[in-house]
């Protein structure tokens, strides 16, 4: 943790229906490393109006947005990047003087991750959800040359409006499909939900895939992943995700880029505490 907080330390922040100590020991950890004046604390909120007005007025520099904020939220700030405009979709806030931008670094995560397991993009794929992180997930499925997708969602109209921005298709379940690629952008298998213990994909359907793709973080090793990884599938994990993601928030909050050894460090920290 920063060793000697004053009057003008600066506060990054992060906004979580179900908060976790990733982004919490990420951040410090590097603002340890160096030697930043900064002080990263996770938060949820019943109150997302007033939490976001208090990240304006109280001159919290940075605030990490996560699900199921990321839409949500937009009315309340003065201005997107191009990264989330294009997606309409926030997973960071920057605070300027009280004049608040926001970001969308998940795609960035999502679009390296993708490029880092050489995913083929003549991969047919499923992605399941239809909120914040699913635009985010295709869109960058989208940049990468994938064109034969499906959008897997139980909300027929966000479900197919997501579908269509994109030139996938729509589907309320998985009936008959057999995709290579599996991607979970839901709270299925997320820590301390009500789904926390399930499967977003069928068994069946996870042994037919040849790359499953988790973006839950919390926690490491969800349902998916485990049973994934038990049938020696390629697989992809949240905590990846969380990690690229919070790297460049890290960048827009201090204007300081670590370098991949201290990178990888901070994930590694960040993981053993998550």
């Amino acid at each position: 943790m920063t060793k000697h907080l004053n009057k003008d330390t600066i506060i990054c922040m992060s906004l979580a229906a179900r908060p976790s100590n990733f982004g919490t020991r990420f951040h410090n950890y590097l603002y340890d490393a160096l030697d930043l004046d900064y002080l990263y604390k996770a938060f949820t909120t019943q109150d997302l109006k007033g939490a976001i007005g208090g990240v304006r007025a109280l001159g919290i520099r940075g605030c990490a947005i996560s699900m199921p904020f990321k839409e949500e939220c937009i009315p309340m700030l003065d201005e997107l990047d191009a990264s989330a405009k294009a997606i309409n979709s926030v997973n960071t806030i920057v605070n300027t003087e009280g004049y608040l931008k926001a970001y969308n670094t998940d795609y960035i995560a999502i679009a390296t991750l993708l490029k880092q397991y050489k995913v083929p993009n003549d991969f047919t794929f499923a992605l399941r959800g239809s909120g914040g992180m699913a635009k985010a997930v295709a869109c960058a499925l989208k940049d990468a040359g994938f064109t034969q997708g499906f959008i897997i969602a139980k909300n027929e109209k966000t479900g197919s409006d997501l579908a269509k921005l994109y030139g996938f298709e729509w589907r309320k379940d998985m009936t008959d499909l057999k995709p290579d690629l599996l991607i979970n952008a839901t709270p299925i298998g997320m820590a301390g939900g009500e789904d926390a213990d399930k499967l977003s994909f069928s068994e069946q359907q996870i042994n037919s895939a040849q790359v499953i793709f988790e973006v839950v973080a919390l926690p490491a090793e969800t349902p998916l992943v485990n049973y994934a990884k038990s049938q020696n599938k390629a697989v992809i994990t949240g905590s990846e995700v969380f990690a690229i993601q919070a790297v460049e928030q890290f960048v827009l909050y201090t204007g300081v880029r670590p370098n991949d050894e201290l990178f990888q460090q901070a994930a590694k920290h960040a993981r053993q505490g998550a």
